[in-house]
């Protein structure tokens, strides 16, 4: 085996293991969820999830359209388009423009020392 074939072999094997898109602001508050949260959030994230992202995050987003039923709420509506925004590219910038915000007027959220689950 060539060392260019072991190089592909590893950039592919490391391009699995990162999320989509690649924006750490991102990582950054996925580790911020609760564990089990924070496992199927990551999931969903990898490139190759992407048959499971897009309906996920379009059932997120109808969930978060009903949220005045009971066991449904709002934080479903930003979390299923955060989703949605590693597959349709209109949805990306806007994304990025909320994690700009976010870093802007909430550092707090990004700090990985910050306790996990804290209501600032």
């Amino acid at each position: 085996m060539s060392s260019a074939s072991d190089e592909r072999t590893t950039a592919t094997g490391d391009a699995a293991s990162q999320m989509a898109g690649g924006d750490p602001r991102l990582d950054k508050l996925v580790h911020r969820l609760p564990p089990r949260m924070e496992g199927t959030v990551s999931y969903l994230l990898k490139p190759s999830s992407r048959w499971v992202r897009i309906p996920s995050g379009a059932l997120l987003v109808v969930g978060g359209v009903f949220s005045f039923l009971p066991v449904l709420g709002v934080w479903m509506l930003p979390l299923g388009l955060a989703l949605l925004a590693e597959d349709v590219p209109a949805l990306r910038s806007s994304r990025s423009k909320v994690l700009d915000w976010v870093e802007r007027k909430k550092p707090q959220w990004l700090d990985p020392s910050a306790a996990k689950n804290d209501q600032s």
